[in-house]
């Protein structure tokens, strides 16, 4: 309560000016240096919040000056952590002020920013099981040979030493300051030509320190990582938190080490999962090459303060489709081209529209939260038809198969009827469910053959007038299922159902926002690339779909003609 109550305190002080800031710079470090460990949270979170804002009033060397005072007491990881990732002054002054104990230190190194881990090694005072910890991530000392004359960096016995680092003088230089400048040049050409003679099967020349080179397998294939705040790597897998500590994930830079793609960009400016994202690496010739990254954002808990992100890097498996010789004859992968540009915007406008709903960056009058809210569910609802059109190029192209599995296709169709039924109940209408006891098993995952019955029932319910009855029929029949369901009044009249350019008739239930004839042809392009069919049969609607893969190649020496607007083409 006590320290609860000064910390209060400080906090309830204004600084207008340069110098009351940074007497409760001083405070507020003197205070959360030495802050116990049942201090209020939200109170800890306003004081780092306090301390960020007063960084924009103090310069850098202030505050470096004021964490060095001989006053300044860093006894806590989580405002070292904290300071480390400022400016190199800053960080810089609280690595040779920090002052903790050994499992504070192996706590908090995890957590430092790659520049503030290299400043560690400059202390003399470190536990023993700091300097294995920053060895094992990566932080090995100097990297330049020392030419002759200049001063060798050696490195006693622990017993003798107490495993501390020394400078010994090997030769002195000349007094002369010209001498000193040569001395760092020879020291940087002597570098430059030991990593010019390193040997093909090397990424880096070794350090001046006898050290043995770790074995690393030729060409990695995945491996864990995680970031900070800013999307750097401060942590990855021993054996390659040499090469990829540092990176940043989010840069947009063409040169820059690490090339995401801009879907991951945005989903980690956002805070929100990465699934199989596309990222470039540049490097050693173990990790240079494309990767596919799976990530999610980690918060602080308690405070639920962004803190990074966990994941892992995985080579891109070789696909068994062919790609086109030109992308130029290929209706299908021009059109998924354009839902690439056209997500772009949409995702920006999607974007901006949640900042003003969540007023996240200030507050704002409900009537724009409430339209901004309207804006984004439009955006969502226009994404999902983006994700329908792509999903309907690859399926009739053969760019993707679905993936085999088993599932009792009656169950799945009888939970759906019963609850289209509710909706059809109150049009007067209703669905007359005949199936059999024996199951129905078809090769799909329960997922897909979920999402294919819920796009053929909702579509036709959707189209049935008031007062109809729909029967539906779910059997097994032969090596596989059959669903036949009727046809309602306002589709039976039409000649063609799978037409996509019938005009979109408003309904009370959809399966997607482009009508009725494009959602049975999507259905159609899911049953066959199951194995199946989807066909009409006078006013009937047949549904087949195989058991297994065993007859999973019907329909595939047929394939579908495509054409941009998704227009029936015989």
């Amino acid at each position: 309560m006590q320290f609860d109550d000064r910390l209060a305190t400080v906090l309830r002080m204004r600084a207008d000016g340069e110098r009351s800031a940074g007497t409760q710079y001083r405070q507020l470090l003197d205070l959360l240096g030495s802050a116990p460990g049942g201090a209020d949270d939200g109170l800890l979170q306003s004081a780092y919040s306090r301390l960020e804002a007063l960084s924009a009033i103090l310069p850098p060397t202030r505050r470096a000056a004021i964490v060095r005072e001989p006053g300044t007491r860093l006894r806590n990881p989580e405002l070292v952590v904290f300071l480390a990732a400022q400016e190199p002054a800053l960080a810089a002054a609280a690595m040779a002020s920090a002052q903790l104990s050994p499992l504070q230190w192996e706590d908090a190194v995890p957590s430092l920013p790659v520049p503030a881990r290299a400043l560690l090694r400059h202390r003399a005072d470190l536990p023993r099981a700091t300097v294995e910890l920053l060895a094992r991530i990566g932080v090995r000392g100097l990297g330049l040979p020392e030419p002759d004359g200049a001063r060798a960096l050696r490195v006693e016995p622990a017993a003798e030493r107490g495993d501390v680092l020394e400078l010994e003088p090997a030769l002195e230089l000349g007094a002369e300051e010209n001498a000193g400048i040569g001395a760092l040049v020879r020291r940087i050409e002597a570098f430059q030509r030991a990593r010019a003679n390193a040997t093909a099967a090397s990424d880096a020349p070794l350090l001046p320190l006898e050290e043995k080179r770790p074995e690393r397998p030729a060409r990695i294939q995945a491996f864990d990582f995680a970031t900070n705040g800013e999307g750097r790597i401060d942590w990855a897998d021993p054996a390659l938190a040499p090469m990829t500590l540092g990176i940043a994930l989010t840069s947009r830079q063409p040169d820059a080490p690490a090339r995401p793609s801009r879907e991951v960009i945005d989903a980690m400016r956002r805070r929100q999962p990465v699934r199989g994202g596309r990222i470039a690496l540049d490097g050693a010739p173990s990790i240079a090459g494309e990767w596919r990254i799976d990530a999610t954002p980690h918060f602080t808990f308690p405070g639920g303060v962004f803190a990074g992100y966990r994941g892992r890097m995985r080579r891109p498996f070789a696909t068994a489709v062919p790609a086109p010789a030109s992308n130029d004859d290929n209706p299908a992968d021009r059109m998924r081209q354009l839902l690439h540009e056209l997500r772009t915007p949409v995702n920006a406008i999607q974007g901006y529209a949640e900042v003003i709903h969540q007023q996240l960056f200030g507050p704002a009058p409900h009537e724009y939260r409430a339209l901004a809210a309207a804006i984004a569910g439009d955006a969502a609802r226009i994404l999902a038809g983006f994700d329908e059109l792509d999903r309907l190029a690859r399926l009739e192209t053969g760019a993707i198969e679905l993936d085999e599995g088993t599932a009792d296709f009656a169950p799945i169709v009888e939970g759906i009827a019963r609850q289209l039924g509710a909706v059809l109940a109150q049009r007067g209408a209703a669905l007359e469910l005949e199936r059999q006891e024996q199951p129905c098993l078809v090769g799909l995952l329960r997922n897909d053959a979920e999402l294919l019955a819920w796009r053929i029932l909702a579509t036709l319910c959707g189209a049935a007038g008031a007062g109809e009855d729909l029967r539906i029929r779910v059997a097994p029949e032969g090596a596989g299922t059959v669903l036949e369901i009727d046809l309602p009044a306002s589709l039976a009249s039409r000649a063609e159902i799978f037409d996509s350019a019938a005009p979109i008739q408003p309904q009370a239930v959809t399966s997607g926002m482009f009508g009725a004839g494009f959602a049975l042809r999507l259905a159609r392009a899911e049953a066959r690339a199951a194995g199946g069919e989807l066909s009409r049969l006078d006013d009937v609607l047949r549904l087949e779909l195989p058991a297994s893969s065993a007859n999973r190649a019907i329909g595939r020496d047929k394939p579908m003609d495509y054409d941009g607007n998704f227009a029936e083409t015989g």
